[in-house]
């Protein structure tokens, strides 16, 4: 397999590259690319080396050193030039290769999607287009011409020439390889157009198929209000003069933030009321805004090498959560991040796939795109905001973009500038970085004569390659409540540092209601009994929005937890709670419809498996079913009454006030379908004007066992969307009963409309099946194999998808012996698959807990 890449191997590149000169001729099987690179030996490495560049699936046709032809011969994976043909001093390198974009499968480099070329070269798709030393590190200005007869030529930087059959364009910004773009295709453009704050104008272009350029108005809009936030929240301006973003239907990630022309996966840029939901939307503003911000934090400051990509993927993810928290509720913001968190990075930690922030070895670089590096990686960012205050994260953030801009940095280098910003030694914080696994915060309270005294024991457990750790800095933020409810403690955050500390709060009239961990402050796991009663008391006075709920989410999974364990039925304390909360109109709507979502099935798997519980996935669904059925008849009488007071008049709008109200209201259909048999959703999806309502009451009535005329009549309405379409397909998969969800995602992989070669169609079959916690886990196996048996078809063309969902076996360890070797059965033969990449060799060896 992939011999490992070390983070102590770093050596700076040999050689400087000034400037880049590509000239490409399309061609769909044989596309010509000429590339005139200048160099300069690099007076960081002193003598004389080689010139090694990196180039695959490449067919050299020519290369010269200063105008003289070179008869040399490239290897598998590069070109290399013997230091005794290079000169001392400056040199011109020129090549030209040949390659066939419409055999790209993998989608890496430079590739075909329905008739329109399109490159994605992050991390190392470059290499895929010509020989270049494909590494962070080495940054140049580019200058690209673009020669074909298709009417729109796209690349990066600034428009400066154009001719019929003919376009170039000029970056004058140093970057990286990876941040490469070229688009060429018929397109039609959404214009806009934004005035910086120094008074500078910008064209703004989301470019899209003919057809769709009338669903790009909120993507547009949400790019305006991005480039305005990042100059008022960070002060930072956009430098070019052209803005583009283009919609690609194959695209294997979300969005890449190359330098002036982003290229995004269409789910994240196309939509109507009618045809997008208002999580699409409000996904579509976070991924536009993210990958904006990628101009300052990522493209203008890029990472030294591969090793520290959690520094411009966490910064930016904490960037992008800001800007939604402004655009939306905050506090809702954060608890959805949270979730996801947990969800995913939590559950990553916890498994053999666990990794550091910044780990210090990889094989295969594509595997580290990851819910560690970017989510986890954001948590860092605002743990250290919130260890250093306000006006000092803002004024290290200045230092670090005026000492940094134009350069590739390292973690080193960004946690030097709040050093020098604050005075304080950052060392032990570091740990967040090089150290793998969800610390676990033991709490223990003690209260004598006045005095409140919380002790904190933190364990940062073992993971591979990782058995013994050091204590870590853990912000916690705490406040006190009087049992009145009244807050006696502002949020105040404790900086814990050693293994074990105590902290005391003296004075108090009464013993008080602790609310810890405020706002999530560190990600951590907290370890602390709690009763009933007083999750039953944050939940109704707790101040901080994120406790609120979060007591609420402790309570439901206690109760849940008993219902798997011995059959018990949720008793009053949390069902009379959650009918307060639904009832209270003072809260926001949104608030409202996360605290009455119940704990979701792999969720409670860990919590059962944390336990020293073997968590059984038909268990843990019967009984969330049962308890949605308690809640629904504990609601019934308020029910009807709370639904219509949700009702939005006037047209659809997807601002965050009217999306949280239709999210509160479908979260109330939802339980009502389980009395009346699904009758007000379905009146309700035959009257819907907007695809979050169609899709949401779609969902009740599959979730009841009814829904087949309604699902008919969706896809006779939606069959020309493509995207609408996808969820057709996923909402079938998710909402199966566990012992029938492989076979519907059987009968749908051979609909005539399931285009596998497609990412979006791809994860809406497998990926929804990969999501169905019971019907994938299902005891004869079923939903092991089918997921195995596409990860083996889909990885001869397109390794990157592949190896990123079969992550959805990462957690096989801790269920029982039978399933655990049901699926270790199906990774060996997942390995054993002739011609297996990298990409998903690394993943299963790891899963296996093999050395790669």
């Amino acid at each position: 397999m992939t011999k490992a890449v070390h983070l102590s191997d770093y050596a700076a590149f040999t050689h400087l590259v000034v400037r880049t000169r590509l000239t490409v001729r399309l061609h769909p099987g044989a596309t010509r690319v000429s590339a005139r690179i200048d160099l300069a030996p690099n007076p960081g490495r002193p003598g004389r080396h080689d010139l090694r560049l990196d180039g695959e699936l490449l067919r050299l046709v020519s290369v010269s050193l200063d105008g003289t032809p070179l008869s040399v011969r490239p290897d598998a994976t590069g070109l290399t030039l013997a230091a005794d043909l290079l000169p001392e001093g400056p040199f011109r390198l020129e090549t030209e290769v040949e390659i066939s974009p419409q055999a790209n499968t993998a989608l890496e480099g430079l590739y075909m999607s329905n008739g329109m070329y399109c490159t994605q070269c992050e991390a190392e798709g470059f290499r895929r287009i010509t020989f270049y030393p494909d590494r962070p590190d080495v940054m140049a200005p580019f200058r690209v011409r673009i020669e074909s007869d298709l009417p729109v030529l796209l690349s990066n930087g600034n428009p400066v020439a154009q001719g019929p059959g003919w376009a170039e364009w000029d970056d004058p910004w140093p970057k990286p390889a990876y941040l490469f773009a070229l688009v060429a295709g018929d397109l039609v453009a959404h214009p806009g157009a934004f005035v910086t704050a120094s008074g500078r104008k910008v064209a703004l272009n989301i470019w899209v198929r003919p057809g769709d350029e009338r669903k790009c108005a909120y993507a547009m809009d949400a790019l305006k209000r991005a480039l305005r936030w990042d100059e008022t929240a960070y002060g930072r301006e956009y430098d070019l003069d052209v803005f583009n973003i283009v919609a690609v239907d194959d695209f294997n990630m979300g969005a890449m933030e190359n330098k002036g022309l982003n290229i995004f996966n269409s789910r994240y840029v196309l939509a109507l009321p009618e045809t997008a939901t208002d999580d699409d939307f409000a996904r579509i503003e976070a991924i536009i805004a993210h990958e904006y911000f990628h101009n300052w934090t990522g493209n203008r400051i890029t990472c030294r090498d591969w090793f520290q990509l959690c520094l411009k993927e966490g910064l930016t993810v904490f960037r992008d959560q800001q800007f939604t928290g402004d655009m939306r509720s905050a506090p809702v913001k954060r608890i959805e991040d949270v979730m996801t968190l947990r969800a995913r990075q939590f559950r990553e930690d916890n498994g053999p796939l666990a990794h550091a922030v910044r780990p210090d070895h990889y094989g295969e670089i594509n595997n580290f795109y990851t819910a560690t590096v970017y989510e986890k990686g954001a948590e860092i960012i605002g743990m250290l905001k919130r260890l250093v205050g306000d006006a000092d994260y803002a004024r290290a953030l200045d230092l670090y973009f005026d000492r940094h801009d134009g350069q590739a940095v390292t973690i080193e280098d960004w946690l030097r500038v709040f050093e020098d910003t604050t005075g304080r030694d950052l060392a032990q914080f570091r740990r967040w970085y090089t150290e793998a696994g969800t610390p676990r915060l033991r709490v223990q309270e003690d209260w004598r004569d006045g005095t409140c005294t919380l002790h904190f024991e933190q364990v940062n457990p073992p993971t591979p390659g990782q058995p013994d750790k050091a204590p870590k800095v853990i912000p916690i933020a705490v406040g006190l409540l009087n049992p009145n409810g009244d807050e006696v403690l502002p949020t105040t955050t404790l900086e814990m540092t050693a293994q074990r500390q105590s902290f005391r709060f003296p004075d108090l009239s009464a013993r008080p209601i602790v609310s810890l961990l405020r706002g999530f402050s560190a990600p951590v796991i907290l370890d602390r009994h709690s009763s009933p009663e007083e999750r039953a008391f944050l939940l109704a006075h707790d101040t901080d929005p994120f406790n609120k709920w979060e007591a609420g989410r402790a309570l439901a999974k206690d109760v849940l937890a008993g219902m798997i364990r011995d059959g018990a039925q949720p008793g009053p304390q949390w069902l009379d709670a959650l009918a307060r909360v639904a009832q209270d109109a003072s809260l926001d709507p949104a608030f409202r419809a996360l605290a009455l979502s119940l704990p979701g099935e792999d969720d409670m798997a860990q919590t059962l498996h944390d336990a020293g519980v073997t968590p059984d996935p038909d268990n843990i669904h019967a009984a969330r079913r049962r308890m949605g059925d308690a809640l629904a008849r504990h609601l019934a009488p308020a029910l009807p009454r709370l639904i219509d007071d949700l009702a939005e008049p006037g047209p659809f709008t997807p601002e965050a006030r009217a999306a949280g109200r239709r999210s509160l209201r479908l979260a109330l259909l939802r339980l009502l379908s389980r009395i009346d048999e699904g009758a007000r959703a379905a009146q309700t999806f035959h009257s819907a004007d907007n695809m979050t309502e169609q899709v949401g009451t779609l969902g009740c009535l599959l979730d009841i066992g009814r829904g087949q005329p309604e699902l008919a009549a969706f896809q006779a309405q939606w069959s020309g969307d493509r995207l609408v379409m996808d969820k057709w397909f996923s909402l079938q998969i998710l909402y199966a009963a566990p012992d029938r969800a492989a076979t519907v995602a059987t009968r749908l992989a051979s609909h005539a409309a399931f285009d596998w070669r497609n990412p979006n169609r791809f994860r809406a079959v497998i990926g929804a099946l990969s999501a169905h916690h019971a019907g994938f886990h299902a005891a004869n196996g079923a939903g092991y194999r089918f997921v195995a048996d596409w990860l083996i078809r889909l990885d001869p063309l397109n390794p990157q998808t592949a190896a990123r969902m079969s992550t959805a076996f990462e957690t096989w360890s801790r269920y029982d012996r039978a399933r655990q070797a049901l699926v270790k059965a199906e990774l060996t033969r997942i390995r054993s698959a002739p011609g297996l990449s990298r990409d998903l060799g690394e993943m299963t060896g790891r899963m296996l807990g093999l050395e790669e």
